[in-house]
């Protein structure tokens, strides 16, 4: 992959010269020196040619070593960027994406590669407890596609003992808690401990918090760290309740047809969604207090610009408009904070983290942010604190 980078950018140097050569006479060799004009057009052209063929070729063979390799890259990037490549001055543009791409990536894997030396042996993951992951709305844990994307394995490489909450993706927060309740049962039992250290993620902190509180598992439960959790609900949420009643109805009960063939036993996507709104969290907050007895810790993140995720692009700008301007595309920064605040997660460039990044959803790098890497110190902390 670096391989193909490094041809990319001496093409594109390669290609800044050419005009150079041609306009000071420097492509005019000895054996070419002829008074001919016709002859010397002639060889131009023809040179001319055969350099654009040499450049072509190596664009692809760079372009083909880093498709193959970079493991960032969609199916669909992929092919798009594929068919771009044979069309002259517009390949330019996916060329510097992937050059970009490569360099992220490259600069990543080899942090990881010095992290899994240092660290080799050092089980600095291993804490007292046991580690629970709940997902957040509209998500399931399937065995083919990790919610959580690469965390889990470097979570375990370093000690950490995981298991997923398997609760429901348009599930509330009161059927919700009653799911994961069964599942620290049995994760006590096998593994004769008596608390568990839960992370969870978007509306999984508010299932988790329902669980302390209103199911009293609060002796059965020694931190919760919540990531871009709405704990005071979310601004796309009251933007959506404007919508008729009626429509909102409709919506709803298609993805309940869709989500109950993934296995969802009880879809409420029109209450579970509602149970996301500012005022119900206002509620929610009265009627269920943190317990002394469970140590609560939040972090966030935020995308510059409405652009920063495209896939989160819109939900952004709607909330951005309504005086969220610091969102992740779901939740205000704001929202998230509970518990002890401890970060707000931000890459190094223009793009920013987004809702999705934050649990690595599309398995992709981004510079000055390593989204494995900072779950490896939450948790390396959890053990410090004696979790």
């Amino acid at each position: 992959m670096n391989g193909g980078r490094r041809i990319l950018r001496l093409c594109f140097w390669g290609i800044l010269a050419q005009p150079v050569l041609y306009f000071t006479g420097l492509w005019r060799y000895p054996l070419y020196a002829v008074n001919d004009t016709k002859f010397q057009f002639l060889l131009m052209i023809v040179d001319g040619i055969i350099t654009f063929l040499f450049f072509y070729l190596l664009i692809i063979n760079g372009s083909v070593r880093i498709l193959c390799t970079c493991r960032s890259l969609g199916v669909w990037k992929r092919i798009l960027i594929f068919c771009f490549l044979w069309i002259p001055v517009v390949h330019l543009f996916p060329l510097k994406y992937l050059s970009k791409r490569a360099k992220i990536e490259l600069d990543a894997e080899m942090c990881r590669f010095e992290n899994h030396k240092r660290r080799d042996g050092a089980m600095i993951c291993a804490t007292r407890y046991p580690i629970l992951l709940l997902h957040g709305i509209g998500f399931r844990d399937l065995q083919y596609f990790n919610y959580w994307g690469r965390i889990p394995k470097e979570l375990v490489r370093n000690g950490a003992t995981v298991y997923y909450g398997h609760q429901e993706a348009w599930g509330t927060i009161e059927n919700n808690g009653q799911v994961i309740r069964e599942k620290i049962k049995e994760v006590l039992a096998e593994n004769h401990c008596d608390k568990v250290n839960i992370i969870a993620h978007s509306k999984g902190g508010l299932d988790a918090r329902y669980l302390i509180s209103g199911l009293h598992m609060d002796g059965q439960v020694a931190s919760l760290t919540t990531i871009s959790t709405p704990h005071r609900g979310s601004e796309l949420l009251d933007i959506l309740n404007r919508l008729p009643d009626g429509i909102y109805r409709f919506i709803s009960s298609l993805f309940d047809k869709s989500y109950a063939r993934f296995g969802d036993l009880n879809p409420d996507c029109y209450h579970a969604s509602k149970q996301l709104s500012r005022a119900y969290c206002r509620e929610f907050n009265e009627k269920y207090p943190d317990s002394p007895q469970v140590y609560y810790q939040s972090y966030a993140s935020f995308v510059k610009h409405p652009l920063g995720d495209p896939m989160l692009g819109i939900p952004s700008l709607m909330m951005s408009l309504s005086g969220a301007l610091q969102n992740d595309g779901l939740v205000n920064v704001s929202s998230a904070m509970w518990g002890h605040f401890k970060k707000t997660f931000v890459s190094s460039s223009a793009r920013g983290i987004s809702h999705g990044d934050m649990i690595d959803l599309k398995r992709e790098d981004y510079k000055g942010f390593d989204v494995v890497e900072a779950y490896v110190k939450i948790v390396a902390e959890l053990k410090e604190m004696g979790f």
